[in-house]
């Protein structure tokens, strides 16, 4: 067998040799964040979506996205202004608050680096109850062991909201518990808890969970107050949960809700969102394919609806480029 002769100084140069031809694309390639919400829920799934769409063309763009697990809208809005996260899913009115510096993010005024990117699927506001419990209306809750959501969560902000326009606080509560979105379910079942709220698309992980291991229905949420919320505010619509998503929950039920956006800063590179939104528009039925909520979106709407931020000026290259927009 014919041997090759390879010395340590000839391994040495080729080591240096190979670390000097890669060094310029280690050194050009860059890595985004996304925050996104609990494992369960469609927020997670969003930011994977967006960064499977990234991670494809990474050997053209260099770019490397990642989409970790976190507390939710409030949670992302504050670890973009941080810079922990590079972009993140954000409620519309969270989006909006955060923006405005209004609400929760008062003492911190207005945050103008904000910047919109599109806007993915609508949210209800989605109340679960135990069969047992007693619960027919969102009044019903008064009295009851409910879950209102994690801090920093868009459940426990929009659950705030209605609270606050019906007079209530947490007293009004036999129990409010503070649980995040994947614990809500399994306490439920558990009966720790008579109900759960929920701002998500449908159908849902968690509330496909709750729904199976208990006996569980999905509560309207309805009346006077929340026609004012719909009326006052841009950000929120009136929505219906379809019927037959869930086991036991037959019938449409009517609620109002948000819808999720995908936003960023203006410290994000322009090519960097560039490339991002030119990685779901162009694999968009690919994208679509990954989530159930995903299956209705449209470009028209997601460049437009619940964005209430700036446009980030690399999606705007983008939806120029297509004619989506005028520049």
């Amino acid at each position: 067998m014919k041997r090759h002769a390879f010395t340590a100084a000839a391994f040495s140069g080729a080591l240096l040799g190979a670390a000097a031809f890669a060094a310029p694309a280690v050194a050009n390639e860059q890595f985004i964040t996304i925050g996104t919400g609990g494992q369960t829920g469609v927020y997670y799934v969003v930011g994977q979506s967006v960064c499977r769409m990234v991670n494809r063309g990474s050997d053209d763009h260099n770019i490397r996205c990642n989409a970790p697990s976190t507390g939710g809208s409030v949670a992302n809005v504050n670890g973009m202004k941080s810079g922990e996260l590079d972009m993140g899913v954000v409620q519309s009115d969270v989006q909006y608050r955060a923006y405005h510096g209004e609400a929760n993010f008062e003492d911190d005024g207005a945050w103008e680096d904000m910047r919109a990117v599109f806007t993915m699927h609508g949210e209800p506001l989605t109340v679960v109850a135990r069969a047992n419990a007693d619960i027919a209306t969102f009044d019903d809750l008064q009295g009851k062991r409910v879950n209102i959501g994690n801090p920093g969560s868009g459940q426990r902000n929009t659950m705030d909201v209605v609270m606050n326009a019906k007079g209530w606080t947490t007293d009004d509560f036999a129990l409010a518990s503070e649980l995040d979105a994947a614990e809500q379910a399994s306490a439920l079942a558990d009966n720790n808890v008579d109900a759960m709220v929920y701002v998500v698309g449908h159908p849902n992980g968690s509330i496909q969970e709750a729904t199976t291991t208990v006996d569980a229905r999905i509560v309207p949420v309805t009346g006077d107050e929340i026609d004012a919320l719909i009326d006052e505010y841009p950000y929120y619509t009136r929505a219906t949960i379809p019927g037959g998503l869930y086991r036991g929950n037959d019938e449409d039920v009517e609620t109002f809700g948000v819808a999720a956006t995908f936003v960023t800063t203006a410290n994000v590179d322009d090519d960097v969102v560039y490339e991002t939104v030119k990685a779901v528009f162009e694999n968009f039925d690919r994208f679509k394919r990954l989530h159930p909520a995903f299956e209705n979106l449209n470009e028209e709407d997601m460049i437009s609806d619940g964005l209430t931020a700036p446009l980030h000026d690399g999606a705007k290259r983008y939806y120029v480029e297509q004619g989506w927009i005028e520049e």
